[in-house]
């Protein structure tokens, strides 16, 4: 979220370099967190094989995480582009 808000926002919007700073972001983390964790970056595609296969101790993290996330991204652009 901080890279979406920081590459296509205000006046730093970067119009096509956008689009590959936020597909190079998505690949440095299928790179090197999918391996670490096997998670996915898709909520919907952990969630639905949870809920079918009943395995719903660790849903809570799909829900969260995403939301988290974009809380905390948005006062820290703000706070990074603070121009004071």
């Amino acid at each position: 979220m901080l890279v979406i808000m920081g590459v296509s926002t205000g006046p730093k919007e970067q119009g096509l370099f956008a689009g590959i700073a936020i597909g190079s972001v998505v690949l440095l983390e299928a790179m090197f967190a999918g391996p670490i964790c096997g998670a996915s970056m898709n909520p919907a595609r952990s969630l639905a094989p949870a809920v079918v296969s009943g395995h719903l101790e660790y849903l809570w993290v799909y829900l969260v995480a995403p939301v988290a996330g974009a809380a905390i991204a948005i006062p820290t652009w703000k706070y990074l582009n603070n121009k004071k």
